[in-house]
């Protein structure tokens, strides 16, 4: 309607605009400009919109003419309109009360029915509580009544029964307590569960117990249908990993220390292959059975099968690996690098026939992912291996059993080839992440599965012939980076030794030129002694890191005192312990690999990035204790108490001074400690301001006591 009464004349078509924007409620002037001015100069928009200015005008005169009675009339024919007004006022006035009042009432029985909905959904909740209680109660009454069956006057009968029979009882028992689970789930947090509770733990111990020794007892007899029934019971109440969790210790583990000793493999030259072809001789002999219930062998028939298991990979592959760690550590030993390649290539040949006794690809990608799996190629210590190898292979190329005079230059090609590779490889290995690893990985290192160039290719070939898995990025520990350096620094110091072995055989061809060849060795020592700094760089940064994961604990001193009325402190947390404790390691543990200097110049610099952060987080704790008590004592003379901030008892020291205490002794602690490893607190960056802010922080504790 408002349109309408806004239409516009119309104007000659030549116009360069529509008459129709000007009555847009988002019309814009300087958007309808731009818009005309695609289109026309600006000249021409003048024109026209002086000519449709003109129309609008004789179109307004027209109007006014038109209506110019009404216009005049218009004063006159109001004459009385108040009076009209007063009278519908009145009326108008009560029609407005009754609807107030109806729409009162509607307000109230509209209230009224949500109340009573309300009430309803209550009681309805109510209700189903109830008959989820009720269920939880019959459940367990009826598992107990089937439990009871089994009464001291049928012990003599129930000692005859058929294991069978004792199986589909379990099985009723165990649909029935999944019922109870179920329900008990709903029922969470009701009082009158928490009084049947103890009945029900009653039947799970029972039935758990029950389970297992009816499984072990189908497997000593091997009864399939009784396997099948414990199995299926298994699954019903969700416990399957508990059931493969049972096989791996009553049926797998013993059988495993059994065959997987140190003393017999070592004892024969064919010790390892002997033992690898017993442990793959334990599933076909001892888990035919299990495979046949789960649909893992081929004669499974499938519609008799009981799905969700795999014992292979949750059961007897995890037995073996820690059978091999446990029983065989030697077997991944590297100082013997022709044993260990034997070991490592008959190793991976048994992992190959273990995968195809998997029998379906999906159990294979179930092996691989898990984390025996993992473990078990991460215990290879491969890239010891071949720097073992490396070095090897350089006195072999000029030995008297392999040097031949006409291939001489061959063979130094060869050995410079070698050196750059291993630069390389070094290199590469700064591109991993770094794995976290922890005290014990400090004195055993482990190797990740991340395996070095030279024998990537062969170590996927010994993973089996399956379809390649995605898998996260190789890492590498701190721990394997300072062997690294260690093999850099020891393979620098031999360098010297290989020139005056090459020496004698270059003057057998006649050659004398001995200053190229020292300045090639000269740069390819140049070229691994560049790879040190990152490498020490990476090392310093995760010690830094671990150092400061502990000393940022420093954020709970706060929390430890603030309104707990704990005794004043006297000694440094425990966190300080703990951040020093890779430093401790460090030293400790590769000083007899390493130049001392050069671990000192590691623990130095790393000691300074961690306590600049430090420094950083305890400047930021004291300032926060300092807002904390100035808002105290605002809060103080607002409500005119005693006390700006909670003291101990009888009036002793506040809290926030036993926290500037705290971080004082913390500090002077972790100083002690830094002088101990042999280094000056003084050569630690943000130290010495460090121990300036807890200093003065102490003052201030001590200050305000009596």
């Amino acid at each position: 309607m408002e349109k309408s009464r806004m239409t516009l004349p119309t104007g000659p078509d030549t116009l360069c605009f529509d008459k129709d924007e000007f009555t847009k409620e988002d019309f814009d002037v300087d958007h309808f400009v731009s818009d005309c001015r695609k289109r026309v100069q600006l000249e021409e928009l003048r024109d026209d919109l002086e000519l449709y200015y003109k129309l609008l005008k004789t179109a307004m005169v027209e109007l006014i003419n038109k209506d110019y009675a009404d216009f005049v009339n218009l004063s006159t024919n109001l004459v009385g309109m108040d009076k009209a007004l007063n009278q519908l006022s009145v009326p108008l006035g009560q029609l407005r009360e009754e609807v107030l009042s109806l729409r009162s009432s509607v307000s109230e029985g509209i209230r009224a029915v949500d109340e009573r909905m309300s009430k309803q959904e209550d009681i309805r909740e109510k209700k189903m509580c109830v008959l989820r209680l009720i269920q939880v109660i019959r459940s367990v009454e009826k598992i107990e009544k089937i439990l009871n069956s089994q009464s001291s006057k049928e012990t003599h009968a129930l000692e005859v029964r058929s294991p069978l029979l004792t199986g589909q009882i379990l099985e009723r028992i165990a649909t029935e307590f999944n019922q109870l689970q179920f329900h008990a789930v709903q029922s969470k947090g009701l009082p009158l569960l928490d009084k049947v509770r103890p009945r029900i733990a009653g039947i799970t111990a029972m039935l758990q117990r029950s389970l297992e020794g009816l499984l072990l007892e189908g497997l000593q007899t091997s009864d399939v249908d009784i396997i099948r029934h414990c199995l299926r019971t298994y699954a019903t109440i969700d416990k399957t990993r508990d059931a493969e969790a049972l096989v791996g210790q009553v049926l797998v583990k013993p059988y495993m220390d059994q065959v997987i000793v140190e003393q017999i493999v070592e004892s024969r030259p064919d010790g390892l292959q002997t033992m690898y072809k017993k442990l793959l001789e334990f599933v076909p002999h001892h888990c035919r059975l299990l495979r046949e219930v789960t649909g893992g062998a081929i004669s499974s028939e499938k519609g008799n099968t009981v799905p969700g298991y795999d014992f292979l990979v949750n059961s007897v592959w995890p037995e073996i690996v820690r059978g091999l760690e446990e029983n065989l550590p030697s077997l991944y030993n590297p100082g013997d690098p022709d044993a260990f390649h034997k070991k490592y290539t008959i190793s991976m040949n048994f992992l190959r026939t273990f995968e195809r006794q998997c029998g379906s690809q999906a159990s294979v990608k179930r092996l691989r992912a898990h984390p025996a799996y993992h473990s078990f190629n991460n215990k290879w210590n491969l890239p010891v291996y071949f720097q073992i190898r490396t070095w090897s292979s350089l006195q072999r190329c000029w030995s008297d059993a392999m040097f031949l005079p006409s291939l001489a230059h061959r063979l130094w090609r060869l050995t410079l080839q070698i050196l750059a590779r291993y630069s390389v490889f070094v290199n590469e290995l700064l591109l991993r992440p770094i794995s976290n690893e922890s005290a014990k990985d400090i004195k055993n290192p482990v190797v990740t599965s991340s395996k070095d160039p030279s024998v990537t290719q062969g170590n996927s070939e010994d993973q089996g012939g399956g379809p390649s898995e995605s898998k996260p990025a190789a890492s590498i520990s701190s721990t394997q980076l300072v062997y690294v350096v260690a093999d850099l620094d020891r393979l620098q110091e031999q360098l010297p030794e290989l020139l005056e072995t090459i020496k004698p055989k270059l003057e057998m061809i006649g050659f004398k030129n001995f200053s190229s060849v020292s300045a090639a060795l000269a740069d390819s020592q140049l070229s691994l002694s560049a790879c040190v700094p990152p490498l020490s760089g990476r090392i310093v940064r995760d010690l830094s890191e671990s150092c400061f994961s502990y000393l940022k604990s420093a954020l709970e001193v706060p929390r430890l005192y603030r309104r707990t009325n704990k005794e004043v402190p006297t000694t440094a947390s425990s966190y300080v312990d703990s951040a020093l404790k890779p430093f401790y390691q460090l030293q400790s543990g590769h000083k007899d690999k390493l130049k001392q200097a050069l671990i000192q110049q590691w623990l130095e610099d790393a000691l300074s990035e961690s306590t600049q952060k430090y420094c950083e987080t305890v400047s930021d704790i004291l300032h926060s204790v300092r807002k904390m008590e100035e808002s105290l004592k605002r809060l103080k003379q607002a409500r005119k108490t005693t006390s700006p901030n909670p003291g101990g008892p009888g009036g002793g020291m506040s809290d926030d001074d036993k926290i500037r205490l705290q971080l004082a002794l913390d500090v002077e602690y972790l100083g002690e400690q830094i002088q101990k490893l042999g280094l000056q607190s003084k050569d630690i960056k943000s130290f010495p301001a460090l121990t300036a802010l807890v200093a003065a922080a102490k003052d201030q504790a001590t200050a305000e006591q009596p």
